[in-house]
């Protein structure tokens, strides 16, 4: 007979998410021991290994992720009941885990959560700020309950719709040599020095198919972050290609130029992304249809 309890399950999706033990004991407010007895426990319940223990990570096993998003739905919908039963379900209340790209996490957040946390402000909002690669990495991983990155994603256990239009620019510092020159063509830019995102980020590969257009240049810097992007552009070490959420304020205060590159196609979208499998409880669907998910069907 299977005696599955609660705990095992909580332990279990608390390890996935966390990646050890230890973090996953402390955001259940148990012992490690205890953690680490109920995660023993449910293996042999289930009567195979949950996860694989390298160099001090819990990585899944292919049975492993196979159960995470049930044991995920089973959690998510004792909790749904229990607010029945306590008259709660009228304020919604849970946990949403959200894996943002750069641009998104760090210009755009207002606009993504804004409307969502004045409407169910008993909800607690766990964001995770990362490269696209990345994020879609945790999305399959059952880290993100929903992904919101930049540019397509393609992969068959993913959904994806369009949140919004963007585009990226082509940025200077104001004295840099292609900011004075009263028209460009696409021979100006032969050789210069461009500071780019590090690979596995969709704004560089797009960057990538946008400058395959233009003469052979240097890439002189590669960096992580759009705000460290930003600063090395001001400060004329070459040109960059930046969203324009992140040049507001120093194309206000004149430190950085947008260059007019009509001959460049820079245009991408936004996308929300979910795990097909993933369970779309009470807080997940209110997310997704604040995002306009259902209209976009």
């Amino acid at each position: 007979m299977i005696s599955i309890s609660i705990r095992h399950l909580e332990t279990f999706v608390a390890i996935a998410a966390t990646g050890t033990v230890k973090a996953a004991a402390a955001t259940l407010f148990i012992t490690q021991p205890a953690a680490s007895m109920a995660l023993a426990e449910l293996e042999r319940q289930v009567n195979t290994p949950l996860f694989d223990r390298l160099r001090g990570k819990m990585q899944l096993t292919s049975k492993g992720k196979e159960l995470l998003p049930q044991a995920q739905e089973i959690i998510e919908r004792l909790q749904a009941l229990q607010h029945t039963a306590l008259g709660n379900e009228a304020l919604l209340r849970g946990d949403l885990r959200i894996g943002s790209s750069n641009t998104v996490g760090n210009y755009l957040i207002g606009d993504l959560l804004g409307d969502f946390v004045k409407n169910h402000p008993l909800v607690s909002l766990h964001v995770d700020v990362a490269n696209t690669a990345m994020i879609i990495r945790r999305l399959l991983e059952h880290k993100s309950d929903v992904a919101c990155v930049e540019g397509p994603v393609h992969h068959p256990e993913l959904e994806s719709r369009i949140w919004r239009e963007d585009s990226l620019h082509v940025c200077a510092a104001a004295d840099h040599p292609l900011a004075l020159k009263p028209s460009l063509q696409s021979d100006d830019f032969a050789g210069v020095n461009w500071i780019m995102r590090e690979h596995g980020s969709a704004s560089r590969a797009l960057t990538e198919l946008a400058i395959a257009e233009l003469p052979r240049g240097n890439i002189l810097l590669e960096l992580g972050q759009v705000e460290a992007i930003k600063q090395a552009t001001i400060a004329g070490l070459g040109i960059s290609c930046l969203p324009k959420a992140a040049t507001l304020d120093a194309v206000t205060t004149g430190r950085l130029v947008l260059l007019h590159t009509p001959f460049l196609n820079l245009k991408r979208y936004l996308s929300l992304v979910v795990h097909q499998s993933r369970y779309q409880g009470k807080v997940l669907q209110a997310f997704l249809q604040q995002q306009g998910w259902n209209a976009q069907q």
